[in-house]
């Protein structure tokens, strides 16, 4: 049997190296598409030192600078034919206000456009995949979040953390909008969104600094491990029982950590006019177009 190969961005830590080990033991061929290269070759030793037998590739990816997100798609395409699975997992959390190499808000831009334009270069292989999916993370943030269409950027006004919980909502809309889309073109590709619940990860540190003792502390009493973080993002990868389009993650209080089960958003979440509002301005400022109709 071939096995099967998925792309997870943001792979050499975290939310991302835990998904690396599920899908290393079963056989799948783990791309990791990653921004530091020194840091990615460890974190392939370490798992290459449990899993000797592991297929497992470097690729380098910068989602704040979409030329990369471009370099990616080519060079991957040109060693893969079919693509299974893609996860976009990398992120950035509550940076001070900067800019990517386009001019866009940080996190907006990392996390939501560079996503963005890697699904849909990549859309043509994952029709070529074995019961293909596009995984794309949010967080419990979006429930924070509003798509301020008037300051994108930041011009008018920057507080990071509205900013990263609005990029939030543009992963859950994304993902539930890009799922219509695929089904309403007849694409056997499935778009899903998960979130981790709190997760003990690197993103908690406050822009350039050092997690302070006292946050390390808080994270201790709610969050769980990033390998149990990871759960929800296997489960949206994997069962077989999804239709696409449903948002996974950890069922205990307030969702901050559990056990991954399907979850229900908050009413009015999925606005249409929002959401292809978004889907519009998001093929602008990145210059790439999906194509459904056109494109198989």
């Amino acid at each position: 049997m071939m096995s099967k190969t998925v792309v997870i961005t943001g792979a050499n830590s975290g939310l991302g190296l835990e998904t690396c080990k599920y899908f290393v033991t079963e056989g799948y061929r783990v791309v990791m598409a990653i921004r530091n290269m020194e840091k990615g070759k460890k974190a392939k030793e370490e798992l290459l030192t449990f899993y000797p037998k592991a297929e497992i590739d470097l690729f380098y990816l910068n989602l704040a600078d979409l030329s990369t997100v471009h370099d990616f798609v080519r060079s991957f395409s040109e060693k893969y034919k079919t693509l299974d699975l893609l996860i976009n997992n990398a992120g950035v959390m509550i940076p001070p206000y900067s800019k990517t190499e386009e001019g866009f808000e940080l996190q907006f831009g990392c996390n939501h456009l560079g996503h963005f334009t890697l699904t849909t270069l990549l859309l043509p292989l994952l029709e070529k995949g074995a019961n293909p999916r596009v995984i794309t993370l949010s967080s419990i943030a979006y429930r924070n979040g509003k798509i301020d269409f008037d300051n994108l950027d930041g011009k008018k006004g920057y507080k990071a953390m509205k900013f990263y919980c609005q990029s939030k909502l543009a992963n859950l809309l994304f993902a539930k909008e890009l799922d219509y889309r695929l089904k309403e073109a007849n694409y056997k590709t499935k778009s899903l969104a998960a979130h981790p619940g709190i997760s003990s990860t690197n993103l908690f540190n406050l822009g350039n600094e050092k997690t302070p003792w006292f946050i390390k502390l808080i994270m201790k009493l709610i969050a769980q491990p990033a390998s149990k973080g990871a759960l929800p993002i296997i489960m949206a990868a994997t069962d077989e029982t999804l239709k696409g389009g449903e948002f996974i993650g950890p069922d205990g209080l307030g969702n901050r950590k559990g056990n991954p089960t399907i979850q229900t958003p908050q009413k009015d979440v999925y606005n249409k006019n929002t959401m292809k509002q978004l889907w519009d301005v998001s093929e602008q400022l990145t210059g790439v177009t999906f194509n459904l109709n056109s494109s198989k």
